[in-house]
């Protein structure tokens, strides 16, 4: 059974998705891909373990701390590709940024990826469903310059700002 639960953050609501197991989902209200592919609707409301878990690293991380996010037992579900660029997301410290192309570099010395892998990455991390923990605010282009983000660029920015004060 999948159980949904509204956080009110300072940047506005808001909802994880988990089970008893793992957590799914965790999405701004009204962001791109809100829910992906999920029936929010046949959601039940409640707290299970990870979704109580991932409460408690929001808190922390809104308060300005740095959360140890590799305790929390996440479960993208995303094909392969995109589940090995949400890994390399998960390595990116609190506070940096990493750009589209650092992502690509790893891949390919994960595997044998093809070597522009550019455009497959930006729409691998513009489809994370667990934003905030999984970090997608930390990637920057190449030039520096802050670039989309599926909650929205103000949202972006005072991600990134929280994380430098």
């Amino acid at each position: 059974m999948l159980y949904s639960e509204k956080y009110t953050s300072p940047l506005g609501t808001i909802t994880l998705l988990g089970d008893a197991q793992y957590l799914y989902g965790l999405w701004f209200d009204g962001q791109k891909h809100f829910g992906a592919h999920y029936d929010l609707a046949q959601s039940q409301t409640g707290r299970p373990a990870p979704i109580q878990q991932a409460l408690a690293w929001l808190d922390q991380y809104f308060a300005g701390h740095n959360p140890d996010a590799s305790k929390l037992p996440l479960k993208p579900e995303v094909t392969a590709f995109r589940k090995q660029v949400l890994q390399v997301l998960r390595t990116v410290p609190y506070g940096t940024k990493i750009t589209y192309k650092d992502i690509s570099d790893a891949l390919q010395t994960m595997d044998s990826h093809p070597k522009n892998l550019a455009r497959a990455v930006g729409g691998a991390v513009g489809h994370n469903p667990i934003s905030i923990i999984i970090p997608c605010h930390r990637v920057v282009g190449s030039d520096g310059a802050l670039t989309g983000y599926a909650g929205g660029l103000a949202k972006k920015i005072a991600l990134l700002k929280l994380e430098t004060r």
